[in-house]
């Protein structure tokens, strides 16, 4: 898996993406303090291998991490600066709630609080849906990134998902 570039200073804009989810009763937030628990089971619980890097950007001040939310139902999450400094990821939303803007909305959050922070480009490390990224943000690929900063990471136990 390569990594992509995001030019931060040509986002799409983040209103109309925020809106389309709020008509669909979904409100894209960051998580408050006494969340963080929560917010790390549920991801550990539906995406394990995203469970460190995201309870790492829920340390942060601001929290560097968005959740999607529907009638007290956690949906998905978008975090930066998880990994490395000027990195976007992990994002996940469940199964069933994909193909609706969340995603979308999720990853423009994120990415607009990266360029409120001075960025002028971010990094998506390790990409899994390149297409949705280069299509929603024009995100373009990095040559030579693979496996980028994830090189010689330990491997995972194979008693753990």
């Amino acid at each position: 898996m390569h990594d992509m570039l995001v030019r931060l200073y040509a986002l799409p804009g983040l209103n109309d993406a925020v809106a389309s989810c709020t008509r669909q009763g979904v409100t894209i937030r960051r998580p408050l303090a006494p969340e963080n628990p929560v917010v790390v089971d549920w991801v550990r619980a539906h995406f394990p291998t995203s469970a460190a890097e995201v309870e790492t950007t829920l340390r942060r001040v601001p929290i560097s991490c968005f959740i999607a939310v529907r009638a007290e139902r956690l949906l998905g999450f978008a975090c930066y600066d998880a990994t490395c400094p000027n990195f976007f990821g992990p994002e996940a939303v469940i199964s069933e709630e994909r193909g609706q803007g969340i995603g979308r909305a999720l990853l423009l959050a994120a990415l607009h609080a990266q360029r409120e922070q001075g960025y002028a480009y971010a990094v998506i490390g390790g990409v899994g849906p390149a297409e949705f990224y280069a299509k929603t943000v024009g995100a373009i690929p990095i040559p030579g990134s693979t496996p980028g900063i994830y090189a010689g990471m330990l491997p995972r136990p194979s008693n753990i998902q």
